[in-house]
């Protein structure tokens, strides 16, 4: 089983504000019961403020170690840099609107891609010790939510630490290599790259948030590097013989990403994750800088709700570009559209089209 370290800095309060962690304020035994569960070093104080320690097994960072992931560098002149693509932010309507749907597969090339991702489904539920117990209905494996346990909050960070560090490579290949056809074919690209390289951008920003809360031993780190390898390599040559399957691929990968961190919202609202429930939960200062989330919305369930809503944009994006024309069409969700052209008369949502726009509706 892979394994994460859950830290808990508001033992060190001097340094609370400038790691701005979220933290879960528990007793003993409970963070005992957590470590134990996924194998997870989990550090708290007592009430005389000593520090405790459950068993670590993968883990290998002592205690008196633990430290700021990626503190911020501390230059002469630098105050802050700040991100390269802003958030855009959504509106509570919107995320309360996003909800697990799947694409039923159209072509042989569709079918492919279901069933891989179905497969790499299949191979993340066993790397990262999801019991049977623990998963859905294996009959609608993309909708259904309910289980009949569910996941601890430490096996959450390691599912999402370990999937954000995947979901944040397809957007830099798909990226690159359209930028270097772009330089060969001495052509425009239409608005792709700076979509999918967005897109990387804002899956690597869901992985760093999660690290405030979790730091990976070697075994988890050696399995990220692995998989990391594995799927680059194998995305950069199935882009380069099919973009139009790769992002179908993408899209369904990203159907079970929203299907993931719906199962997590509702787990968090029956009360089944309580160290997320609690009132005094703090999620990481980066979280609410990048999200622009307001006062009163900061809890761990809002913080899921927006990670949620980018996937359902990125389902939506690689599904609609899926449909199009992976040479000549431009990029409808940043292409400025004719008055009366059709229903749309501004760019169309993606998080609010499930299953994708088909060509006919974006580009006409």
């Amino acid at each position: 089983m892979i394994s994460s370290t859950v830290s808990r800095t508001l033992y060190q309060p001097h340094r609370a504000a400038h790691l701005g962690r979220g933290l879960i304020p528990v007793h003993q035994t409970q963070f005992s019961a957590l470590a134990l569960t996924v194998g997870a070093r989990v550090v708290a104080p007592n009430s005389q403020g000593h520090h405790l320690t459950s068993p670590r097994y993968f883990s290998t960072t002592r205690a008196t170690q633990l430290r700021d992931f990626f503190p911020a560098k501390e230059t002469a002149y630098i105050r802050k840099t700040p991100p390269a693509w802003p958030h855009h932010g959504y509106t509570e309507q919107e995320m309360l609107s996003v909800v697990p749907e799947h694409r039923a597969p159209k072509t042989v090339g569709d079918w492919m891609a279901w069933k891989l991702v179905r497969m790499c489904r299949w191979a993340t539920d066993i790397a990262t010790g999801i019991r049977p117990q623990q998963q859905v209905d294996k009959k609608n494996p993309t909708t259904a939510t309910s289980a009949e346990q569910p996941l601890t909050e430490a096996q959450w960070l390691v599912r999402f630490i370990f999937l954000e560090s995947i979901a944040g490579v397809p957007g830099m290949v798909a990226g690159m290599l359209r930028h270097l056809e772009s330089l060969r074919r001495l052509k425009r690209d239409n608005g792709w790259i700076e979509t999918l390289l967005e897109e990387s951008y804002n899956e690597r920003m869901h992985l760093l948030t999660f690290m405030k809360m979790s730091e990976p031993g070697w075994f988890m780190k050696t399995m990220i590097m692995g998989a990391q390898g594995v799927f680059f390599n194998a995305l950069f040559i199935s882009y380069l013989i099919s973009p139009k399957i790769t992002h179908r691929f993408v899209g369904y990968l990203e159907e079970e990403a929203v299907h993931t961190y719906t199962r997590c919202i509702r787990e968090i609202e029956r009360g089944d994750l309580p160290k997320w429930s609690d009132p005094k939960f703090q999620i990481p200062e980066l979280a609410i800088t990048y999200w622009h989330m307001p006062e009163g919305k900061r809890t761990m369930r809002d913080l899921i709700m927006y990670i949620r809503a980018d996937e359902a944009v990125h389902r939506g994006v690689n599904h609609t570009l899926s449909n199009l024309n992976q040479k000549e069409d431009p990029n409808p969700f940043v292409s400025d559209y004719k008055v009366g052209a059709g229903e749309h008369m501004h760019k169309p949502n993606p998080h609010l089209k499930p299953t994708g726009y088909e060509r006919s509706e974006v580009i006409g």
